[in-house]
């Protein structure tokens, strides 16, 4: 998977529409100023950034969208546990500030949720606005009971199941697998 394009979204009438491919080592430093641009300093004060710290991202589940080379979109997935069920948690998604409305987000969360899939996750969680995620299979019920480290809106903590019964059972903290 990590050599290979995703299609883009369907909703792209572009015929210069961005490719979304696994993010590289050269994609990094790139994708760390879109994000930054995205969600601004305040981003480390998040109860997201501490599933970040210290961890590693699942390279093979991580995919940047590029538009004549340039990064304009990324997502990025990290192993952590729900009690001591392994699930793929996501975050940040960030896309280009031009590139919105596009349909180039949900197309990066349905790549990176495939990916995982294809990986053997059994869901992925993040926190995030219901209506967006939705959208994309993302729901709040079955992470009723999870909690996130630090201060965090728990009615924003969404799951998505890969498998049958992938979201059951997840209660208790979240942390890095």
């Amino acid at each position: 998977m990590s050599s290979s394009a995703v299609a883009p979204s369907p909703t792209s009438t572009s015929p210069l529409a961005p490719s979304i491919v696994a993010e590289k080592r050269e994609h990094a430093r790139a994708v760390e100023v879109l994000v930054d641009r995205a969600f601004g300093p305040g981003r480390f004060a998040k109860s997201s950034e501490r599933l970040r710290e210290g961890n590693s991202k699942l390279d093979d589940c991580s995919f940047v969208a590029l538009h004549e080379g340039r990064v304009i979109g990324s997502v990025r997935l990290w192993p952590v546990v729900v009690g001591d069920k392994p699930v793929a948690f996501l975050g940040p998604l960030a896309v280009d500030a031009d590139e919105r409305k596009h349909g180039l987000g949900q197309a990066l969360v349905e790549a990176a949720c495939e990916a995982a899939a294809k990986a053997g996750w059994r869901a992925v969680l993040l926190v995030g606005d219901a209506p967006y995620f939705g959208r994309v299979g993302f729901s709040a019920e079955p992470v009723s009971q999870a909690i996130m480290p630090g201060p965090a809106d728990q009615r924003r903590v969404l799951v998505k199941a890969l498998v049958e019964g992938g979201d059951a059972d997840l209660v208790g903290p979240i942390r890095i697998a």
